[in-house]
């Protein structure tokens, strides 16, 4: 099971934020999108993570006047990414030892996706599952 497998099946579509955007830009996106977390790109390229701990952590910090403050000065960086032949537990892995919710998956220095943690686990989940279902269907024609 690799990344690849989870986007194809929930799709290559990225939204992302650049750095020089607004907070409160960035964080109307989240909202609007229903989303956690976006990749801030400069040029195409990653450079960072904008969260909803970003935002959390911007408010505590300096009040409201966080939301007047360029993505860039808030976000989380360097971003952690994974290629698209990780494995999925291996990701899984990485996701909770550096206790992060979302990866950017960069192919050739290009982001092609974006999974979080539900997205991982939904997969494993239904991976699950199906070999359960596999082997009970042996079982009974055994």
């Amino acid at each position: 099971m690799t990344i690849a497998a989870i986007l194809g099946g929930k799709g290559h579509e990225v939204v992302s934020v650049d750095g020089t955007s607004k907070v409160a830009e960035a964080v109307a996106l989240l909202a609007s999108r229903r989303i956690g977390a976006v990749p801030v790109t400069d040029g195409g390229t990653v450079v960072g993570i904008f969260s909803e701990r970003d935002v959390v952590y911007g408010l505590e910090r300096e009040g409201a006047a966080a939301l007047d403050r360029r993505v860039s000065d808030v976000m989380t960086a360097p971003a952690i990414t994974v290629s698209p032949d990780e494995s999925v537990l291996a990701a899984l892995a990485l996701m909770t030892r550096r206790r992060i919710r979302h990866l950017p998956v960069l192919e050739d220095g290009r982001c092609i996706g974006f999974v979080s943690i539900g997205d991982l686990v939904k997969y494993r989940i239904e991976r699950i599952e199906s070999e359960a279902e596999a082997m009970r269907a042996y079982i009974q024609a055994v």
